[in-house]
């Protein structure tokens, strides 16, 4: 009598025929193997035994194409109850494919009477489900309480707003996490002299490897020592080797410049979500690293107040806020700029990011002659409204019941 394991062969094919014929495009990993032929320990196992395939250097390749597989053909005479040779059996039986008749029955003898918890097609096949007891079920009572596998919610609210920027036609853009002083400060107009650059506002990396200066350096260069577009500039003496010291990213506008830099499109969105590193006093609003949310849209047509819109918009669609308001401030980089804060149903108002316009003293150095409006937000605080949490650490919490019970954002 074929076993539940050989009525499965015999209905989708053996896994090592299984895999031979997935092999005759061309050798596969083990993990392409895997995901495409199920039962894959079983068909290497007899794979090599028949001497069909080898496997070199983690890959399975297809020696000898089969031809005929003799166990098939007995599964279906015994599907059909024709009797096959004592050789054939053995080999069937080695592989717990059959079971003699005798074996199951005299199995089966041993229930009787007894409490069973599942009907299985053996007891419906023979009859046997007469002899025995079913183990009663009360359907009232509640079961077991199964948590599928889901992504981490926080890493579920990145890739949701990510999916929504490029579904807005925004490109994202990339970098390193290790960044140049020039593109993390200099290039957006920043003073080498600026208290943001101090020790104990930025982190440094100890090591003598120096970055590398780009094309634009000249040009940016005269932008902080006598100004360009009526600007006077900073005043001071510009150091090309401080600014190619190496440092953890402060900030997405670093991305934002180097984007620039190579010639936007015209009219260009653009956008990334980027891992940042601040020295700060860790608490509920603050971390020594975090997400940013940097966005830039190149277009002659763009006023100041576009960009109020355009962050109105992501405070309440992305993170579900009621209520936001601006407030003037001061970035080096932007003018006019801004600052955004959203009101938590617990925490009061908290500060979301901040924007603005590029200063033209950005944007001519880096060859960009049209407005571009550019806005720098803390992903992790608006994930804190969508995701009803009063603490930002919590977003990376370990406790595995608030991870379960928590609904897809």
């Amino acid at each position: 009598m074929l076993t539940e394991e050989a009525r499965g062969y015999l209905r989708y094919g053996l896994p090592e025929k299984n895999l031979a014929e997935a092999l005759k495009t061309g050798p596969l990993t083990i993990g392409e193997a895997s995901r495409r032929v199920k039962n894959l320990d079983i068909a290497l196992q007899w794979g090599k035994k028949r001497g069909w395939i080898e496997i070199k250097g983690g890959r399975i390749s297809l020696v000898t194409p089969p031809e005929e597989v003799p166990e098939e053909e007995a599964l279906s005479k015994i599907a059909r109850g024709e009797s096959v040779d004592e050789s054939m059996a053995r080999t069937l039986a080695e592989r717990k494919l059959v079971v003699k008749q005798s074996d199951l029955l005299r199995k089966l003898k041993e229930l009787d009477g007894k409490e069973v918890t599942n009907l299985t097609p053996d007891l419906i096949r023979t009859g046997f489900w007469r002899n025995v007891r079913f183990r009663p079920y009360n359907v009232e009572v509640p079961g077991k309480k199964v948590y599928p596998g889901k992504r981490q919610p926080y890493n579920e609210f990145l890739s949701n707003l990510r999916q929504k920027l490029v579904e807005l036609g925004f490109k994202e853009m990339s970098g390193t996490i290790i960044e140049t002083e020039f593109w993390n400060y200099d290039a957006l107009y920043q003073p080498q002299n600026h208290p943001a650059r101090d020790w104990f506002n930025t982190f440094y990396i100890k090591t003598t490897l120096k970055g590398e200066l780009p094309r634009v350096a000249g040009e940016v260069r005269k932008a902080h020592e006598k100004g360009i577009a009526g600007s006077s500039g900073w005043g001071y003496k510009w150091d090309p080797l401080k600014a190619v010291r190496l440092m953890p990213r402060a900030h997405g506008t670093a991305l934002s410049a180097r984007t620039l830099a190579k010639g936007p499109e015209m009219p260009g969105k653009y956008f990334a979500i980027s891992r940042c590193f601040r020295p700060d006093v860790i608490d509920a609003f603050h971390g020594v690293e975090f997400n940013q949310v940097e966005g830039i849209i190149v277009d002659n047509t763009l006023t100041f107040k576009n960009l109020l819109g355009i962050l109105e918009m992501f405070s309440k669609e992305v993170a579900g806020a009621e209520r936001i308001r601006f407030v003037p401030d001061y970035y080096p980089f932007t003018e006019p700029s801004v600052e955004m804060n959203a009101l938590h149903p617990e925490l009061g108002w908290i500060e979301i990011g901040g924007a603005g316009i590029f200063r033209e003293e950005l944007t001519i150095p880096l060859h960009v002659d049209a407005p571009v409006i550019a806005w720098g937000l803390g992903v992790d605080r608006l994930a804190m409204f969508k995701l009803g949490i009063n603490d930002i650490r919590d977003l990376f919490s370990k406790d595995l019941d608030w991870m379960r019970q928590k609904g897809l954002v």
